[in-house]
């Protein structure tokens, strides 16, 4: 796998994927409709950034790409990969907890902020393979 040439495109299991880490300048992509939802998309090696109807809903320094997001009211899966390791920011339910899982092995439960922001470090490692992430609220 590596980043997703188009930016963000819809998976034939009606999940998304978007993000590209290989690039060096930053790429982006307004308006894109998906399940009545819009989304944008923000790029590169730096960073990753993906916006829902003008909403915060994912970012990741450095940039990431992301196979398989789905987001739902019970929690949000997805699975990630990039040329090192990364700090991923979710935009969740304000004030709610959740029950982490990283590489299908439970790293305990977190809460989110006022803001609703949760954050997780993801060690990547050097091979191709993607990392499997799971936040499920409690």
């Amino acid at each position: 796998m590596s980043g997703i040439k188009e930016l963000i495109r819809t998976e034939e299991n009606g999940t998304l994927s978007f993000g590209d880490y290989e690039l060096a300048q930053k790429a982006k992509r307004s308006d894109y409709e998906h399940e009545g939802d819009l989304y944008k998309i923000k790029t590169y090696a730096e960073i990753t950034k993906l916006e829902k109807n003008g909403m915060f809903a994912y970012e990741s320094v450095p940039g990431t790409a992301v196979h398989h997001f789905s987001a739902t009211e019970s929690g949000v899966s997805f699975e990630v990969e990039g040329e090192q390791d990364a700090q991923i920011i979710l935009g969740l339910e304000e004030d709610a907890e959740y029950k982490i899982y990283i590489d299908d092995m439970s790293i305990g439960t977190m809460k989110t902020n006022m803001g609703g922001k949760l954050v997780l470090s993801v060690e990547i490692g050097a091979s191709d393979a993607s990392v499997p992430v799971k936040v499920v609220k409690l």
